[in-house]
């Protein structure tokens, strides 16, 4: 008979090492005759793994085969993925999670973390307790209100906080077993997926606002006093909701929203990176932002705070910036504008003609966060080239078909000087007999490396100079070499390397600022190495 130690290893994701079980593991956990013969190295395993995943028709077919890898032996899981992230980042989160999450409720196989809806309010310290374990460090928490481009998909959003979980660990090396992902279900307005019979999620409309901010304020109450010391990390949550709670929580919990502060900062990595080969300061730029939601105030806001930084008067940084929307430039006579547009307003005439405005505005920097696919014309882009000998151009909206321009558009139309950066990864084109590499402004160069300084400093609030530092560092990560070759961001070959070097400068920033809750190490490389998470089976 079966003992229940050795049903808990082999069932365990963490515990389990399937055919790496060593002969006197299996005599003492009493595993004889329950496994093949064989004892594999984890190396020879991760040949097997990718041996499966050759057999896979598609990108979908290898994202589900990996989670399930993932809830049979967690350490088999990230050794894959950390042993070729450029191959195994794209199909665990973007670009094939959006597949996943369109086709949730049909390839749905076991559950991930924790689902919470408001039919457990008043209850949620409650819930949160049936967690298995104890120590939680992060809670990564969407609504699936807005997922990667799809809009509001409700509990077919439930992938996206386990993917943003996974790279902690795979790019960062966060301990997994402290890591909870969280779908909070508030009812969707996708009426479609509402009646898929498959839909996994509850069938309603969304919350109303306040049951929705009752509701959230029980969940952080809930967390702080379940799990202490827990970071709350939002994500993918609606315009509005991020914004405002960002602001309604940041100066009372350990919280952070990636879509809003990830974005923003890996942005202005890839700013100052450029600005490395054209020369000047960022308070010294113009900067064009093709698209005024959530996501293009959020950048605006932290390039101001960074100008700041480097000696500018708000009110003048502010000014450097003009906002561009579907419904022409942010000027000051409109009147459907939200307050965290009103403060880009510019006193000048209404303009719908995005070409218009580059050519009097006169950019150094266009930013798109629009989702208009093509909204960078050929016109528009030589202007901008006309204005300066070296056009920093960020297409930065997904998926592809999103993209304001290609790579290949905007070499050709600026005769190959542009710097460009866009949120997917283009491949490399020839430029004027060279080859260049365009970047992607992908938030996994900052995220994973915020956490990890998060979980080893432990300080008890996260602000926007702590992203502004980690774009600065993450900048620092790119050679003259690969800034030569048109590379904005760090390889992703070396990912893992260049999170722990962030992350490491993160440490030291937040000691300096006295903002760390631990005693500061003597050799903070060696600490931050020694608590680092590796794929070994122990």
């Amino acid at each position: 008979m079966t003992t229940p130690d050795t049903t808990r290893l082999l069932n365990s994701a963490t515990l389990n090492k399937g055919t790496a079980f060593s002969q006197q593991e299996r005599v003492e956990a009493h595993l004889e005759g329950l496994l093949p013969p064989v004892v594999d190295s984890l190396e020879t395993q991760i040949k097997r793994v990718l041996e499966h995943l050759d057999g896979k028709p598609n990108d979908i077919e290898k994202y589900i085969y990996l989670q399930e890898l993932a809830d049979r032996n967690e350490t088999l899981f990230f050794a894959t993925l950390m042993s070729d992230p450029v191959t195994f980042i794209p199909l665990v989160y973007d670009p094939t999670i959006a597949d996943a999450c369109l086709k949730y409720g049909h390839i749905y196989r076991r559950p991930k973390g924790m689902y919470l809806t408001h039919k457990m309010k008043g209850r949620l310290k409650e819930v949160l307790r049936n967690w298995p374990q104890k120590e939680v460090q992060f809670i990564c928490i969407t609504s699936g209100g807005r997922i990667l481009g799809l809009g509001d998909i409700g509990a077919n959003g439930a992938p996206i906080p386990v993917g943003k979980l996974q790279l902690y660990t795979a790019c960062a090396a966060v301990p997994p077993q402290g890591l909870l992902p969280i779908h909070l279900d508030i009812g969707t307005r996708n009426k479609p997926l509402r009646d898929d019979p498959l839909y996994t999620g509850l069938r309603e409309e969304k919350l109303q606002q306040q049951d929705l901010d009752e509701l959230l304020d029980e969940f952080v109450e809930a967390v702080n006093e379940v799990f202490p010391g827990c970071c709350i990390h939002f994500e993918d949550w609606e315009g509005n909701d991020a914004i405002r709670y960002l602001q309604r929580y940041q100066q009372q919990a350990l919280v952070y929203n990636d879509d809003i502060q990830g974005t923003a900062s890996v942005v202005l990595a890839g700013l100052l990176t450029a600005l490395k080969t054209t020369g000047g300061k960022l308070a010294e730029q113009r900067i064009l932002f093709a698209g005024a939601g959530s996501a293009g105030t959020g950048i605006a806001n932290m390039l101001v705070e960074a100008m700041v930084q480097e000696g500018a008067e708000r009110q003048q940084a502010r000014q450097a910036i003009t906002l561009f929307d579907k419904e022409g430039l942010i000027e000051s006579s409109r009147n459907d504008l939200n307050d965290s547009q009103k403060i880009y307003a510019r006193r000048m005439e209404a303009e719908q003609d995005l070409q218009k405005v580059v050519e009097s505005v006169k950019p150094t920097m266009l930013i798109g966060v629009s989702t208009q696919g093509g909204l960078f014309t050929e016109g528009v882009v030589k202007a901008l080239s006309e204005l300066n000998d070296r056009p920093i151009i960020f297409a930065l909206s997904n998926p592809t078909k999103n993209a304001e321009c290609t790579a290949k558009q905007a070499y050709d139309w600026s005769k190959g000087n542009a710097l460009f950066a866009a949120g997917v990864q283009f491949g490399e084109e020839k430029v004027n007999g060279e080859t260049r590499y365009p970047g992607q402004a992908n938030n996994f160069y900052i995220f994973p490396a915020v956490s990890l300084a998060v979980y080893a400093a432990k300080p008890k609030r996260i602000d926007d100079a702590l992203f502004i530092e980690a774009a600065r560092l993450c900048a620092q990560q790119v050679s003259k070499q690969d800034r030569e070759r048109g590379k904005l961001y760090p390889s992703q070959a070396d990912i893992l390397s260049t999170e722990i070097a962030i992350a490491s400068g993160l440490v030291r920033y937040l000691f300096k600022e006295k903002q760390a809750g631990v005693k500061e190490p003597e050799d903070i490389d060696r600490w931050m190495q020694k608590i680092t998470w590796r794929p070994r089976y122990q």
